[in-house]
């Protein structure tokens, strides 16, 4: 699936990006879509940490030629493991060589491994390279592992992982201007992920999608139901930006997560909130202050 496009995703995929180029072949990455987890658990699927167009745009941003997206219905999930490379070198004749993670499973079942590729392999004329998974603090780097951090509000954490920082993508819309009245304008940014990260204030960065030259603004966010205002139905992110802000209504923005500061409570009124804003920006201000320059 290569969901969230992590370390170790992107080691698997750059060591077949380098065997391509030094063969003067082509190299190209073949995802799922839908999770299997929708066909054999549709009433629990997995909750992703990207959409597909996301994921592709990632892949294809680690210098692959193509990202081929294969239907994950009940055929395809009837094929044998034995018949996956079959059906690969079919689809794909002039198939030399396929890169695997070296716990990757197929096949009905999931009874195909590196060994069944392997075997296959040789007898196909297919070279197959499992590679070794990528650990952190003892552990492997894994799309369940990352999930569980962003969902816990490891945020941090979860960057570290991804090799990237967690990042949401919206076009700024019109508010109801309730921030500006309490001294702390915000953007609404509309974003609503497969999988929800843990509701709280955040500090993050912005910037506008198509900057080329990367002017970030530093800034501190809420995600979440607003339970002193509205108490909304479905988390909404509002990013506060500290200092002059040039970003307005219909800008399409990049909102980079970077550290976790404190989940949403429910304050006793406006006055109390206020206060926390302002200590949530005072905590943001000096998260950047201490970054290196």
């Amino acid at each position: 699936m290569f969901d969230g496009v992590h370390l170790g995703h992107q080691a698997v995929i750059g060591a077949a990006v380098r065997s391509a180029e030094g063969a003067g072949g082509v190299s190209a990455v073949l995802t799922f879509w839908p999770h299997p987890s929708r066909l054999f658990r549709p009433g629990e699927p997995v909750k992703q940490l990207q959409s597909p167009e996301i994921r592709a745009r990632q892949l294809l941003g680690l210098g692959v030629a193509a990202v081929i997206t294969q239907p994950f219905d009940r055929a395809f999930a009837a094929l044998e493991a034995e018949a996956f490379l079959p059906f690969l070198k079919e689809t794909l004749p002039s198939l030399a060589a396929i890169y695997v993670g070296e716990n990757w499973r197929f096949g009905r079942g999931r009874r195909g491994d590196v060994a069944v590729l392997v075997s296959e392999g040789r007898r196909m004329g297919i070279a197959v390279f499992g590679a070794p998974r990528v650990n952190r603090n003892g552990e492997p780097i894994s799309s369940t592992r990352i999930r569980s951090l962003v969902e816990t509000g490891g945020i941090a954490q979860a960057n570290s992982l991804l090799g990237y920082i967690y990042f949401a993508e919206g076009t700024v819309a019109p508010g109801k201007r309730l921030g500006r009245t309490l001294g702390f304008p915000t953007l609404n940014v509309p974003w609503n992920p497969e999988l929800v990260p843990r509701l709280g204030v955040y500090v993050v960065r912005i910037k506008r999608m198509d900057d080329d030259a990367g002017r970030w603004l530093p800034a501190v966010a809420n995600y979440g139901l607003r339970p002193t205002i509205e108490n909304d139905t479905q988390p909404r992110l509002e990013v506060h930006v500290l200092g002059s802000c040039d970003l307005v209504e219909a800008d399409p923005v990049r909102v980079e997560w970077l550290s976790f500061l404190r989940p949403e409570r429910k304050f006793a009124g406006l006055d109390a909130l206020v206060a926390q804003i302002g200590v949530d920006r005072a905590r943001a201000e000096a998260y950047f202050s201490e970054q290196p320059a």
